[in-house]
């Protein structure tokens, strides 16, 4: 992982999404140990308050959990969120599509809601 010290994104943001898409893609299965903040902070040459504010945002996002001195692992969580997910975009569909919306239009809704 490379984080751009120069970009719009900040740092612990950059960790975060590294993170979050490593789980999500199963690069990370359940159960995979973390590094330490220490260590990865030190890696990247960032603060150990920047990482662990990656962490702890993933830990309320539900994919990782810390065990305290066992460290942080990947939640079974993530697959739970995953299917709630996919559980809540097809009642969107199917309630899009009760209303008469267009499916491009519904894409459209989501896209704008996703937007930061």
């Amino acid at each position: 992982m490379k984080i751009d010290h120069h970009g719009d994104t900040p740092p612990y943001e950059q960790v975060r999404v590294h993170y979050a898409h490593a789980i999500s893609n199963r690069e990370l299965p359940v159960g995979a140990k973390l590094p330490t903040v220490r260590a990865l902070a030190k890696d990247l040459g960032l603060a150990v308050n920047t990482v662990a504010r990656a962490y702890r945002e993933l830990e309320e996002a539900g994919l990782v959990e810390t065990r305290g001195r066992a460290g942080t692992v990947v939640s079974a969580n993530g697959d739970n969120n995953r299917e709630r997910i996919r559980a809540a975009a097809a009642q969107y569909a199917t309630m899009s599509a009760e209303l008469g919306l267009a499916p491009q239009e519904a894409l459209e809704i989501v896209r704008a809601a996703l937007r930061p």
